[in-house]
């Protein structure tokens, strides 16, 4: 095992520490371990706009939309006056 020392920690960081220490039983040091166990272990957040737009909306269960046939081949925009795509 390592050692790993952490200098110019917050009072009010300390003091939370202890009291999160106590409440679960734990030495301060016992708890730092879990908290640094657990933040290691938990997968990455996904960080994209469609991942965040996702992970915002998925509780709500999701719709079903209904989506066209692909039968059409790709075409280019006309953007001449009275022809229509």
């Amino acid at each position: 095992m390592s050692t790993l020392t952490v200098r110019n920690i917050e009072p009010a960081i300390k003091d939370k520490l202890r009291l999160m220490a106590a409440a679960h039983g734990r030495s301060m040091e016992e708890e730092v371990r879990s908290i640094l166990r657990q933040a290691m272990t938990q997968d990455a957040k996904p960080s994209g706009l469609g991942s965040r737009i996702h992970a915002r909306f998925a509780a709500m269960g999701g719709v079903a939309l209904p989506l066209p046939d692909r039968s059409d081949l790709p075409r280019f925009a006309s953007f001449e006056e009275g022809h229509s795509a």
